[in-house]
């Protein structure tokens, strides 16, 4: 018996005969044809998998963000500072802040503690001087001592004064605690009708 050759694939009369692919060969290029096509399918499948997960996350962190009650340390935004007329002085310490808006009044609460000087300058800044200060005027109310978490029942000299303006520029409740007359510490409440 002879041995026969390998069958060869139909070619056009021209080109010369080819052999057959053999079987290791025909599973090697399926299976990277295969991993080709999962790679195309599967990278921007996991890219879309990823980045709805981070815009997922992202809502969450700026829903927690505007939902979160208290005041925040640091200072307030240049436009919240100017918007709210809080004349935040340097220098000044502790400071923290907190932003409600609703559909009938804006606020800002702002805390710091300032030298002497610094509260002067902050008065002056809202336009006002030490002569509106009244002492034991606690003009913050209980609401907004709520939101803030602020009591001013402990002990200290509490001064404090209503600075009302003309709309649509804020009113703010100023209350300042003088227990130490060269730190003295600064609660303000400013509201806006927007």
């Amino acid at each position: 018996m002879t041995a026969s050759l390998p069958r060869q694939a139909s070619t056009s009369p021209d080109e010369p005969p080819r052999p057959t692919e053999d079987r290791r060969h025909k599973i090697r290029r399926r299976a990277i044809t295969l991993l080709i096509i999962g790679l195309l399918i599967g990278v921007p499948a996991g890219y879309l998998v990823i980045s709805a997960n981070q815009s997922r996350n992202s809502g969450k962190d700026k829903e927690e963000k505007y939902s979160a009650t208290g005041l925040t340390a640091g200072w307030p935004s240049k436009v919240q500072r100017r918007l709210y007329q809080v004349p935040v002085p340097h220098p000044a310490d502790l400071i923290a802040y907190y932003e409600t808006n609703n559909w009938r009044t804006s606020r800002l609460y702002v805390q710091f503690r300032t030298t002497n000087a610094g509260l002067d300058t902050f008065l002056t800044g809202m336009g006002v001087s030490r002569t509106d200060l009244k002492k034991g005027d606690i003009s913050i109310g209980a609401r907004d001592q709520k939101i803030t978490g602020w009591s001013f029942a402990g002990p200290g000299q509490w001064w404090g004064f209503v600075h009302k303006q003309k709309d649509p520029a804020p009113t703010q409740d100023v209350v300042v605690n003088l227990a130490n007359p060269a730190f003295p510490m600064v609660y303000v409440v400013s509201r806006t009708v927007p």
